[in-house]
């Protein structure tokens, strides 16, 4: 550890590392969320998926899924543990967009009883609703 890293931890400084796992369908929009969350200067013009990046006081290691792939291991590994979940209704710059409290009704999201939850509604090419999660996201931890 070097002597910076020992001043911002003594000082109460430290990034805290945070693990996140984004899944989504196909082309829903999920690397374009991690990207735009980047800082300006590290963000990807072409969007490929992310590994970690440093976000603010958080450091983030991402790790995209397509639904299709998530493996039972995960869901087993999740399942027992008070692990906040956030939920992006992406893609609200679209006509024909649902909103995020409808969305929220069709997954049904009020049975999750055991964990904490939000749902931003968001346009990730534009970054709107990102920061709103971003922030419960930080609150919870």
């Amino acid at each position: 550890m070097g002597l910076f890293d020992k001043l911002a931890s003594w000082l109460g400084l430290k990034k805290k590392e945070v693990h996140v796992l984004c899944l989504g369908l196909d082309n829903s929009g999920k690397t374009t969320i991690i990207n735009k969350l980047k800082p300006y200067n590290a963000q990807a013009q072409d969007i490929v998926p992310t590994i970690g990046f440093i976000y603010h006081s958080l450091c983030l290691i991402c790790q995209v899924k397509v639904d299709t792939e998530i493996s039972g291991n995960i869901i087993i590994n999740l399942k027992h543990r008070r692990i906040p979940i956030l939920f992006f209704a992406n893609k609200m710059d679209l006509r024909d967009a649902v909103s995020s409290v409808k969305v929220s009704h069709l997954l049904t999201l009020e049975n999750i009883k055991d964990k904490p939850w939000q749902i931003c509604a968001s346009d990730a090419l534009k970054g709107e609703g990102l920061q709103e999660g971003v922030d419960w996201l930080q609150g919870m931890s």
